[in-house]
């Protein structure tokens, strides 16, 4: 978008005498982006910018196309027009941004490279570094709101723990920015997350769950763990209801769905070492942390199994899925889903909400801190 402004491509245009403020003719974007290299081909940049609209950073002056269009058309970022939806995800992300660039700019910066049990790691702080930073630049008023910020950056993937096994806390406790913000990205990259699988007629087709023993009659694929180790559950194929249902074609759902079969043929036994309660997940000081999950169902769903009830935990995950790559595991606890309280509802109840909600779906899961 600067690059944009920059160059001149957006600027003001006038149309059957109006003015549109900070506009870009479509046809012209796309040539920039083939002069400029950031897509090889017409079809892959009308692709790219199809992908910005479905993600509602761009949009077309008067919202007449959900489309984008290789035409004289007037699109315009939705950041020039104050129409940028900051949700709370988008909110924690630019404020991490924000800190990491305050941070990587200063001299003597407390981002540092730094070795644990021999193995190094790169932008990494101390807790309680990271703390008394935020007060002393007035990010935070006090340190008790500067381990709330320090959590929240730690849910939503911005900061975790070296290894992965700690909440944030006001500690010297080793920390590091899991995101580079001053990586140059480019464009194409976006057409590589949750690409879709290609479509296969052979009963081990990426749309099946992985199966470990090519006999027709295993049903068994590898579950994603908390702890990162293998274990074997049982579960039908990745499929939709109507599939289930006895329709003809088992391998494809035009409507992402979990994996959803009848209860007596997908993992009757818990993945759970013992019942957990709300009022365990609940409680001050109590061994859990949430994370935030945003998924992209792909053309067979979401890949992942719900069950039990108050509060509903991961049975299984497809470790090719959509679930597994956004990071979930089985054993978590199913806090919130689209923004929806749940730890109270059964996983039908649950299944229900997420089949019948949109293709991107966010959850709030709460996960064993080991």
């Amino acid at each position: 978008r600067l690059r944009l402004h920059d160059g001149k491509l957006i600027k003001d245009r006038r149309y059957h005498l109006r003015t549109y403020p900070n506009c870009f003719v479509a046809k012209e974007l796309t040539d920039w982006l083939i002069d400029h290299k950031e897509a090889p081909d017409r079809e892959t940049g009308i692709r790219l910018m199809q992908k910005l609209m479905d993600h509602y950073i761009i949009h077309h002056v008067c919202d007449e196309h959900s489309d984008y269009k290789d035409a004289k058309l007037l699109y315009r970022f939705r950041k020039d027009d104050g129409t940028f939806p900051l949700s709370k995800d988008v909110k924690v992300f630019m404020r991490g941004q924000s800190l990491y660039e305050k941070l990587v700019s200063v001299e003597e910066s407390i981002l540092k490279v730094r070795e644990e049990n021999s193995v190094k790691y790169q932008r990494t702080f101390l807790g309680c570094e990271m703390i008394d930073w935020l007060v002393q630049e007035g990010e935070a008023e006090s340190r008790k709101e500067a381990v709330e910020l320090g959590r929240a950056l730690l849910e939503h993937g911005i900061i975790q723990h070296v290894s992965n096994r700690h909440h944030f806390f006001d500690s010297d406790v080793l920390y590091q920015f899991w995101t580079n913000f001053r990586r140059r990205r480019r464009l194409t990259e976006l057409l590589n997350e949750n690409s879709s699988r290609a479509l296969s007629e052979s009963p081990d087709s990426p749309f099946c769950l992985r199966k470990l023993n090519p006999d027709p009659g295993n049903t068994s694929f590898l579950s994603v763990q908390t702890n990162k180790e293998i274990k074997i559950v049982s579960a039908v194929r990745r499929s939709s209801i109507t599939s289930l249902a006895g329709n003809s074609n088992p391998y494809f759902s035009t409507t992402p769905t979990l994996v959803f079969p009848p209860v007596a043929e997908c993992n009757p036994k818990s993945v759970l070492k013992r019942p957990v309660t709300n009022e365990e997940l609940l409680a001050p000081g109590a061994p859990y942390i949430k994370k935030t999950l945003t998924i992209v169902g792909d053309a067979v769903g979401w890949g992942f199994v719900v069950r039990g009830g108050r509060p509903c935990h991961i049975q299984a995950v497809d470790p090719g899925g959509p679930a597994a790559a956004a990071g979930m595991k089985v054993c978590q606890f199913v806090f919130s889903v689209n923004g929806m309280y749940v730890l109270h509802l059964d996983y039908q109840t649950i299944s229900s909400l997420i089949m019948t909600g949109p293709r991107t779906l966010v959850m709030e899961v709460m996960e064993a801190i080991e």
